[in-house]
């Protein structure tokens, strides 16, 4: 652990920010009152590792706060971005033996780490979460579908479009215990504009051209470098789409 991380005990889960989200949230007041005895709250600082592609699998973890990147290494030895961490995501490998890629935070961040020993114990005493990392397992399979369709079968437009949408939908999400809820559009981007292209299979001078292009046409409007407001969310759909 770095000087910069700093832990503290978790509070009640009950108010966690992502409770009903979270890999956690078919769980009774009793079994998170036992899950929460092995896990513990954990800071990351901006760039900080939370593990090491091919570390053996000491720590998982629940996204509660910021944004992380995952990431591995091609032969040589070129980082490729894989995907991005967001809040109630679950990160590691329950039942393996390696971290089959790397973490870290892109943001300040807020995690709840388990040992996977530990964790790995009280799954398998709980049907329960099994049944969620099922369900998360799958989801994730899906994702990594969708992301394959977007690298292999989008132009550059239609890559951006997607990639902005789903970056704010997946920073605030438009539902709460299912119910429709009225968010804000605008949303700081977690990573830098060279970041994006290599998850696009862009060059930097591309997406910066696209995201001017949209800026020009009143679909977004860009406050900062990493400041976006989606002015016109239904036309980037159809774009994206």
């Amino acid at each position: 652990m770095t000087a910069t991380t700093q832990e503290v005990r978790p509070s009640y889960c009950d108010s966690c920010a992502i409770r009903n989200r979270a890999i956690c949230a078919d769980l009774d007041s009793a079994e998170l009152a036992q899950l929460s005895t092995i896990g513990r709250r954990r800071k990351l600082t901006a760039g900080e590792q939370l593990f090491w592609e091919g570390d053996d699998t000491v720590l998982l973890a629940n996204v509660i706060e910021g944004v992380l990147k995952i990431s591995t290494h091609t032969s040589e030895g070129k980082e490729q971005i894989l995907g991005l961490g967001f809040p109630s995501d679950f990160l590691g490998r329950p039942f393996g033996q390696t971290a089959p890629f790397g973490a870290e935070a892109l943001t300040d961040s807020f995690v709840c780490v388990f040992e996977q020993g530990d964790f790995d114990r009280f799954a398998r005493e709980h049907s329960r979460l099994e049944h969620k990392l099922l369900e998360r397992t799958l989801a994730e399979l899906d994702r990594t579908r969708r992301w394959m369709l977007l690298l292999g079968r989008m132009n550059a437009e239609q890559k951006v479009a997607s990639f902005l949408l789903e970056l704010r939908d997946r920073l605030t999400p438009r539902t709460c215990n299912h119910i429709e809820v009225e968010v804000s559009e605008i949303f700081e981007l977690p990573l830098t504009r060279q970041q994006m292209a290599d998850i696009l299979g862009l060059t930097i001078e591309t997406v910066s051209r696209q995201l001017s292009r949209f800026k020009r046409d009143g679909l977004i409007d860009l406050l900062s470098r990493r400041q976006v407001t989606i002015r016109d969310r239904r036309t980037l759909e159809l774009i994206a789409s």
